[in-house]
Order: C-alpha cells, then sequence, then structure tokens
C-alpha cells in the first residue's frame, strides 16, 4: 500500500485536540497511522494577523487512491468543523497530502507533492522528525535538506 504523509495544522479552538480528533477520524476511515510527529507551535504564514498554529505531520498507509484521499481529508475538515473560509486564513483544522509514495501528480484539484512544502517550515519541521531522508521527487533532495535550506535563508 502506497505511503503518504500529511501534514496537520489548527489555530482555532483547542488546536491540539483538534489535530489528535483529525488522526482519530482518519484512522476510522480505514487509513493507518505508521508515524506521527510531535505538534508544535508556529506563526502563520500567508496570512498573518491570526492566531498561532498547532502544526503536526503523519506518515499513514492508506489504499486509497490519491483524489479519494483527498475526498477523505477535506471531508474529516469539515467533520471537525471547518467552513469555507479565507484563504491561509484561521482554521480549526487543515489536513494537506505532502507526498503519497514518489508519485508527481497535477490536475485542477490536487497537486503532489504539496507545491509550497519547501517554503513552509512550519510543513518541514514536523515532517524531518518522521521522515528526514524522504526525497522530494521533483526537487531531488531530503526534506532534512529542504528544513536546512529553508533555515540558511533566514
Amino acid at each position: 500500500m502506497p505511503i503518504v504523509y500529511l501534514s496537520i495544522g489548527s489555530n482555532l479552538g483547542s488546536r491540539e485536540k483538534n489535530c489528535e480528533k483529525a488522526v482519530e477520524l482518519l484512522t476510522e476511515k480505514g487509513v493507518k497511522v505508521l508515524k506521527r510527529s510531535s505538534m508544535i507551535e508556529t506563526e502563520p504564514w500567508g496570512l498573518k494577523e491570526q492566531p498561532d498554529f498547532i502544526n503536526m505531520a503523519v506518515e499513514i498507509e492508506t489504499a486509497l487512491a490519491p483524489e479519494e484521499l483527498l475526498k477523505t481529508i477535506k471531508a474529516t475538515e469539515i467533520e471537525l468543523g471547518r467552513q469555507k473560509d479565507i484563504r491561509w486564513g484561521p482554521r480549526i483544522v487543515d489536513l494537506d497530502i505532502l507526498f503519497y509514495d514518489d508519485l508527481i501528480l497535477k490536475t485542477p484539484e490536487l497537486e503532489i507533492p504539496h507545491p509550497l512544502i519547501k517554503e513552509r517550515e512550519f510543513v518541514l519541521k514536523p515532517l524531518s522528525e518522521i521522515a528526514p531522508e524522504k526525497i522530494h521527487p521533483l526537487l531531488n533532495k531530503s526534506v532534512r535538506d529542504l528544513l536546512n535550506e529553508l533555515k540558511s535563508k533566514k
């Protein structure tokens, strides 16, 4: 079965509980969690005027095809109370597919690997805890190297 990496974040309500509940709901929907990072508090990215986030990453195994997995995570977000909101604005929960094995996919609905991975420390830091050697299939660099490059730009 494919190995997939997801990013989970929340900056409204009980942020840690929202992330935990997202993992729990995904498990109930047939996703097997293999590894999970610690939760880190991060400043907002994109839209700065909002509460800080709690972010984490999980490594999962799933029989769901990428498009079906996307539908499952979007349904999970709605189940947890996420509403149509401002792009990069506050949210109860945000789930993103980062990698799906070494698949490269670009459709109007879904892009894998996630196109903004290399710009987001809040994604790379927890991901590097559970998959530091994972190679980005387009950039041909490890998650650890992408994180180090991003930190060196600060």
